[in-house]
């Protein structure tokens, strides 16, 4: 049994998704109904554009997901549909991608809605008053408190919970930089800042989950062809109102990767499929459960192979 997960910010890559639509036309029909929903040639930004452009976050997260459903779009012409998984799930961003692969959404509303949602977690906070810093080599249960004690009445939450010995903490810079020197103190291999542009799923994000639970009341959501993951409850979800609702508070809360992973290996999933851009979730996914298969769809040869393993 597998489940079909897919990335969030820092898989992009200037390139990414340009084999598959060479190779597809269906896969180019995505970045362009893309470009079409936002207005823009962001195709170009994605392929041609600079690193730096690519990733800002309002750039970042649709290019991410326009890429993911390319892959999509690719493997459905090859004869695997959504349905040949499970589950499926998506890291922070990658949930709505996992949406779209699913059809509880469409690729234009996905296209905007990730449009909305990067400016207006980028806009939240102004620049240099927020930061994130990963912690390695803790357990999720020290990271927490680690960010407890270095808040000092500032916002310092465990904002990814992404593997065994991973966990990314958010909030305002001085208390993410006192919870890098208490964390080194406590024995973590390493701990440092990220560069990251906000302070992503922590409270100072709140006035990005008010307007995205402005834009997806105005969306149509319908219940996903295979049941969702969800970041915030770490359990599959089908209700579309219980979708929209968690999409809102997946903005201020915790993406709960570890748990999520691990929940689908409990209900008898055994390999997990990458869909999109880089293999980060690949790595993940072996230092949670290492009895879990792990593969990426990154290119038009990944999309050959993995339609001829089902196939077989």
């Amino acid at each position: 049994m597998r489940a079909f997960t897919f990335p969030g910010q820092g898989a992009q890559a200037v390139g990414m998704g340009q084999d598959l639509a060479a190779a597809y036309p269906a896969a180019a029909a995505v970045f362009e109904e893309v470009d079409e929903a936002l207005g823009e040639k962001l195709s170009a930004l994605i392929w041609e554009g600079s690193a730096e452009d690519l990733t800002l976050t309002a750039n970042a997260q649709p290019a991410l997901m326009a890429t993911s459903m390319a892959a999509m779009r690719a493997l459905a012409v090859e004869g695997v549909t959504v349905e040949a998984a499970r589950f499926v799930a998506g890291h922070s961003l990658g949930e709505y991608s996992a949406l779209c692969a699913a059809g509880a959404l469409s690729l234009s509303d996905t296209a905007r809605l990730l449009r909305i949602r990067g400016t207006a977690m980028q806009a939240a906070v102004p620049v240099g008053v927020g930061a994130m810093a990963a912690l390695l080599g803790l357990d999720f249960a020290t990271a927490r408190s680690i960010a407890e004690e270095a808040a000092q009445g500032e916002v310092c939450q465990a904002a990814n919970d992404n593997d065994p010995g991973q966990v990314v903490v958010s909030g305002h810079r001085r208390a993410v930089e006192r919870a890098v020197e208490i964390a080194k103190g406590r024995g973590a291999k390493r701990a440092l800042l990220l560069p990251v542009s906000a302070p992503f799923h922590c409270a100072l994000m709140q006035p990005a989950a008010d307007v995205m639970a402005e834009a997806l009341a105005g969306v149509a959501i319908v219940a996903p062809k295979v049941p969702l993951v969800a970041n915030v409850c770490a359990e599959a979800v089908n209700d579309p109102a219980e979708i929209r609702e968690l999409l809102v508070r997946q903005v201020t809360g915790s993406v709960r990767w570890r748990e999520s992973v691990l929940w689908m290996a409990g209900q008898g999933v055994t390999e997990l499929v990458e869909i999109g851009a880089g293999k980060a979730l690949s790595g993940m996914a072996r230092r949670i459960d290492r009895e879990l298969a792990a593969s990426a769809v990154n290119t038009a040869a990944d999309v050959k192979t993995l339609a001829e393993a089902l196939a077989g």
